[in-house]
């Protein structure tokens, strides 16, 4: 059964992922909390390239307003609170809530819990994760949280080489 299960994860048909062994990022400023990287293209082979993961965002930050030109998104939030600020009105996060954005669909992700806020994302085709490693500092499950950080300096070429608008929104705040 082991050699089975070896040539098939080689061919892309099993992939096993726990939080253990996902790739982890901590985040920076404005959202903060970190973001485990479970499945993407560079981990498997696949067909049609998406990736998915988890992000934690801590008490009182939020992820900024952004939208995705050539990609579409999927969250479920898994715990916490949080407010999803879209073009359409403010739409309450809570467990077990799914929300979809298609192309050029304007959100943030405001934690306003005491709690951190955990969700789960979708992206198809996938590049979310380029970003994540690209703007975040590796992340060991159970390590300690590190001090809030900015973002790096090159964060525009990063959102222009991934998954971000051309007509990013950001927050200034």
């Amino acid at each position: 059964m082991d050699q089975i299960t070896t040539d098939l994860e080689r061919r892309g048909e099993v992939f096993i992922s726990t939080r253990e062994t996902a790739e982890s990022y901590w985040q920076p400023l404005p959202a903060n909390g970190f973001v485990e990287v479970l499945l993407a293209p560079h981990m498997v082979e696949m067909e049609q390239p998406f990736s998915m993961g988890t992000q934690t965002v801590a008490p009182g930050s939020f992820v900024r307003s952004h939208a995705h030109d050539r990609n579409q998104e999927v969250i479920y939030v898994l715990n916490g609170t949080g407010v999803a600020e879209l073009e359409s009105g403010d739409e309450p996060m809570t467990p077990g809530k799914l929300l979809y954005f298609g192309h050029n669909r304007t959100h943030k992700f405001v934690n306003t819990g005491t709690d951190d806020l955990t969700f789960m994302w979708v992206m198809v085709p996938a590049g979310l994760e380029t970003f994540f490693k690209g703007i975040g500092k590796p992340r060991t499950a159970g390590d300690p949280t590190p001090p809030n950080f900015q973002r790096p300096k090159n964060s525009r070429e990063i959102e222009a080489q991934t998954v971000f608008s051309a007509k990013l929104t950001v927050d200034p705040r």
